[in-house]
């Protein structure tokens, strides 16, 4: 299988460690038999050294002729980067706003995974963890809150300020129905979390939710209301498989699930469109301050790299490895330098990724 894949290796040590997501997926490919074309890709700072925009367009349609992406970090030290002196629309960030709009990339994938072997990097007690946990939050990400109409005005004699929360029940169903598939790929469990005891959104996403979960009766649907779930996840994070939700509710929630894994250095992340495209990063930033010294933890990028694999390609069994060879590294005691503790192996960037190619089988 021939595999088109953009690449945006980013900023600071997105270079890095997309380089290691890449060797990962070439040794992947050498064992099962898949060869890949990378296309390579500017965006972020990298795209405004050169051209002066965090994005053109003609990269956009290049991004467009490709079956998924794989991305570092954008950006640079916003007191320092000559990037930060622009209008906000030329700087870094700005050009991912632009393709997420460009490839209409709805649906966000967090994955909060905690590792057994990591169980002492996390601050809830470990009698709550014992064993690790593993759920992905589903967050609609181009519509509500974020994307509704607002004004600040003066009413009588006062500044009032109004933000619109909007969904129509299409764009519920889509990420309902993403939802449902990924949580067939997984344990088969949804958690859908609204606010349907106060809002009218929260009622009509709890109603379109019931209706798609008619169409998988293998997967158990449960609803929680969004203060309940913040609860849930400190008290008893082990019950989730995939939680479903709007986009201020996924926003709140995934930075909680990502806190209790103790580590943003492990976190993949992936935003879907209606097709098997997707546009895969690692959760954390570009980290300008330990770029070029090798000590970057590359883990997050080649995990959504198995997410890639998964989700865009179908290729369950060949993420699973990646995800095998990860975890058995990791209980083979090394550690990059976020992760280090007592006892353990440091390693580099570099290594890291030589040791989860090496135990791809």
């Amino acid at each position: 299988m021939n595999l088109k894949i953009g690449v945006i290796k980013g900023d600071g040590i997105g270079p890095e460690v997309v380089t290691e997501a890449m060797k990962v997926l070439d040794k992947v490919g050498e064992v099962y038999g898949h060869t890949y074309s990378y296309e390579q890709l500017l965006m972020g700072g990298a795209s405004i050294d050169v051209h002066g925009v965090p994005i053109t367009d003609e990269m956009i349609e290049t991004a467009k002729s490709c079956e998924a992406i794989l991305m570092g970090s954008i950006g640079g030290d916003a007191k320092t980067s000559p990037w930060y002196k622009l209008e906000p629309s030329k700087r870094p960030e700005a050009g991912l706003l632009k393709i997420r709009k460009a490839l209409n990339l709805f649906a966000n994938l967090r994955p909060a995974v905690l590792y057994d072997e990591l169980k002492g990097a996390c601050p809830l007690k470990e009698e709550l963890t014992e064993g690790g946990f593993d759920m992905m939050i589903m967050r609609e990400l181009t519509g509500g809150l974020y994307f509704g109409e607002r004004k600040t005005e003066e009413i009588d004699g006062l500044m009032t300020a109004c933000d619109s929360l909007t969904y129509n029940e299409e764009e519920i169903r889509r990420i309902a129905i993403r939802g449902f598939d990924i949580a067939m790929k997984r344990n088969k469990k949804v958690t859908s979390v609204d606010k349907a005891n106060v809002l009218d959104s929260s009622r009509l996403w709890r109603k379109v939710v019931e209706e798609v979960s008619k169409d998988y009766p293998e997967v158990t649907l449960e609803h929680m209301l969004v203060d309940n779930c913040a609860m849930q996840l400190v008290k008893n994070p082990k019950q989730f498989d995939v939680i479903l939700t709007e986009n201020m509710f996924g926003d709140i929630l995934s930075d909680e699930a990502s806190m209790v894994t103790g580590s943003i250095g492990m976190l993949a992340s992936a935003s879907l469109n209606e097709t098997k495209f997707g546009l895969y990063e690692p959760s954390g930033g570009s980290a300008p301050d330990i770029a070029g010294k090798g000590i970057a933890n590359p883990i997050a990028t080649i995990l959504s790299a198995a997410m890639m694999l998964r989700f865009s390609f179908d290729l369950d069994r060949e993420a699973s490895v990646i995800e095998a060879a990860v975890e058995k590294v990791l209980e083979e005691g090394y550690r990059t330098i976020d992760i280090m503790s007592e006892g353990k192996t440091l390693v580099g960037t570099s290594e890291m990724g030589d040791l989860i190619a090496g135990h791809i089988i």
